[in-house]
């Protein structure tokens, strides 16, 4: 019998790529595909798939949030994202493997096999057991690239100045740029709001608009507007609409 596998994914095209390495799969076939968490669990509660591939960020309810709504009647997770500084924590959350975009064809069959070897294990110590080895991989991974992933080269006139990340308040689009804004300073940086979406702890930064991220801890309160829309208050009185889009991750703070 073929196992089934759920993609869940915002990104239109890389759920059609995923699709495409799925149908090349022997013992494999594709279940369905989900373009957000609410979708996502509707679909794992109806078809019951072995294995899911699920993306961490996307607009709404996170991959991590889609696991803990689920509970036991999670299939066996693979977190396919751009995010390395994600992996211990995507273990944590017991998922079979960790793959990172661009995905490629000959790792997604690899997490595929350890997935399908630890969906017919079942759900026990063993199975956590079998994440060890690639957990210290990661560990040793994540160390050697943190400081690389946590500062930003801003280029000004006499060459470029180090902002690190912990030091970034929040971060507006202008145009083609997005402007960087620290406690004192703002820096113009040529990087786009999705790149820098990828680049960002979600756990220290959250998106409240197409063109807007801001540090978790700097929000000071959400104010009510006009036809249900919100206001993020920050630190020192600076007030960032919210995104319909982005409105279900600003409630979650409350």
């Amino acid at each position: 019998m073929r196992s089934t596998v759920l993609i869940v994914d915002d990104e239109p095209l890389a759920r059609r790529r995923l699709a495409r390495m799925i149908a090349a799969m022997p013992g494999v076939t594709l279940a369905g595909v989900a373009e957000d968490a609410e979708d996502a669990e509707e679909q794992v509660r109806s078809l019951h798939p072995d294995i899911l591939l699920l993306d961490i960020q996307m607009p709404g309810a996170s991959g991590f949030d889609l696991v803990e709504r689920l509970g036991s009647a999670a299939p066996v997770v693979i977190f396919v994202t751009a995010f390395d500084h994600h992996a211990l924590r995507a273990f944590d959350a017991r998922a079979a493997d960790y793959v990172t975009k661009p995905v490629e064809a000959g790792r997604l069959a690899a997490a595929i096999g350890r997935a399908l070897l630890l969906a017919k294990a079942g759900r026990d110590e063993e199975r956590l057991a079998e994440l060890g080895e690639t957990v210290t991989a990661l560990r040793a991974a994540l160390r050697e690239h943190e400081r690389a992933d946590s500062d930003f080269w801003v280029k000004t006139r006499g060459g470029h100045v180090r902002v690190p990340a912990a030091q970034v308040m929040s971060i507006e689009a202008e145009r083609d740029y997005v402007r960087l804004h620290t406690g004192q300073e703002s820096y113009l940086l040529h990087e786009s709001m999705a790149s820098l979406e990828r680049r960002l702890d979600p756990e220290d930064f959250l998106r409240v608009h197409r063109s807007a991220i801001v540090r978790r801890d700097q929000i000071v309160a959400i104010r009510h507007a006009p036809f249900a829309a919100l206001i993020a208050v920050l630190e020192g009185g600076r007030e960032i609409r919210v995104g319909r889009t982005y409105a279900a991750r600003v409630r979650q703070l409350i």
